[in-house]
């Protein structure tokens, strides 16, 4: 894909459920198009932020197709297992659904070895042929995609093309940007650090706090590519709020979120269990701080 055509602002968006617990795809197609609106240009639809360990493949695969067939921009699907077996057939059916590309998390819990893990990956990517992100995120998995399999798996396997990366070392990804092929790119997954991921040369960030700060994300972009740096720090400043209320020990994400689309007058209900406890008290600071961004 042309650098120019790759999306550099996406939402891992929450995913809508009725008030028996239901998908609900109009409620979905409703808040992609308003995050398309916002100023997203992809949506990454069945990620963790939407609560995939909870969906049953047959709700996934119909929460993709809803989604692509409503939004103007590419969807990127989250088809990842901790089983490759099972990683490939939710791969092979998003394909099949109409994603523009695939997320494939790192195998979780029972954490394989490096190699393991190429081959995983390798797997995924020979199921498609859309373009495979690959999702770093040790804090949930238990296992790290060390610089040297990123940089085996970018150079060896050709539609292994992105990075989502929540591994908290922007130093790090400094290391592995540099020493990856030219069209390997990287994200921010980790929206606290999504300015320093810029720095170290990420072009754009999957976020969750983006479900309202989409516009300011977007500027923060735009004026660091622009090489206003006082800008970014600037807005970056005004995200942190944001960033923080996303990652609360007591209330893991999406439950954040969609306490906070909910105070917005969107219908997304609560998170499937074991995600379905709000702490008090948190409607009230999703209150308070969206009154700032909106």
């Amino acid at each position: 894909m042309p650098q120019e055509q790759i999306p550099k602002l996406l939402t891992a968006m929450a995913t809508p459920f009725d008030k028996d617990g239901k998908l609900d795809l109009n409620e979905a197609a409703k808040l992609a198009n308003w995050l398309v609106e916002q100023g997203n240009d992809g949506i990454l639809v069945a990620g963790t932020t939407g609560e995939s360990p909870t969906l049953t493949h047959d709700e996934q695969i119909d929460l993709i197709k809803a989604v692509v067939d409503s939004v103007p921009v590419p969807v990127m699907a989250g088809a990842g297992s901790n089983s490759t077996a099972t990683a490939v057939e939710l791969t092979e059916l998003s394909t099949k659904a109409g994603a523009a590309s695939i997320l494939s998390v790192t195998p979780y819990y029972n954490r394989p070895s490096q190699a393991g893990l190429v081959g995983h990956f390798t797997a995924v990517a020979n199921a498609t042929d859309l373009p495979v992100c690959l999702y770093d995120i040790p804090f949930r998995t238990g296992r790290k995609i060390e610089t040297e399999t990123l940089l085996e798996l970018a150079n060896n396997v050709e539609n292994i093309v992105s990075l989502k990366d929540a591994a908290e070392d922007p130093t790090e990804t400094a290391k592995l940007i540099a020493s990856a092929p030219e069209d390997f790119y990287v994200y921010s997954g980790d929206d606290s650090l999504t300015l320093d991921f810029l720095k170290a040369g990420a072009i754009g960030c999957i976020g969750v706090a983006t479900h309202w700060t989409t516009p300011e994300h977007k500027k923060m972009i735009e004026a660091f590519e622009a090489g206003d740096i006082e800008t970014a720090e600037s807005l970056n400043n005004q995200l942190k709020s944001s960033a923080e209320f996303v990652s609360l020990p007591d209330a893991p994400n999406p439950i954040p979120v969609k306490v906070v689309l909910n105070q917005m007058g969107f219908q997304v209900g609560e998170c499937r269990p074991p995600l379905n406890t709000i702490p008090d008290g948190l409607a009230k600071k999703a209150q308070d701080l969206i009154s700032t961004f909106t």
